[in-house]
């Protein structure tokens, strides 16, 4: 692979962990939170907020459970794998 095809790849991958760390922390009180780690919970949320948005106003949750955001990983693991083909290829 190229430089330019690992780093998209890459960038992608830590979007992937940005929206599955905002996974996690949807499991716990914000209350709990200072300090530091407050402040790592809200760049989580202002970084991976515009991506998600889209797709929760498309495909609501369904009691607890917030499909939404499977579905934007799913499509982020698309992309991923198109980039790394489409650029792999040049």
């Amino acid at each position: 692979m190229s430089l330019v095809t690992d780093y998209v790849v890459s960038l992608i991958n830590v979007f992937i962990l940005l929206v599955l760390a905002r996974i996690i922390w949807s499991y716990f009180p914000n209350r709990s939170m200072h300090g530091w780690i407050r402040q790592v919970q809200d760049f989580v949320h202002e970084t991976t907020g515009w991506y998600l948005a889209p797709f929760r106003r498309i495909i609501p949750p369904i009691g607890i459970l917030d499909l939404s955001v499977m579905a934007a990983l799913l499509v982020l693991f698309i992309l991923r794998g198109l980039a790394a083909s489409l650029l792999g290829s040049f």
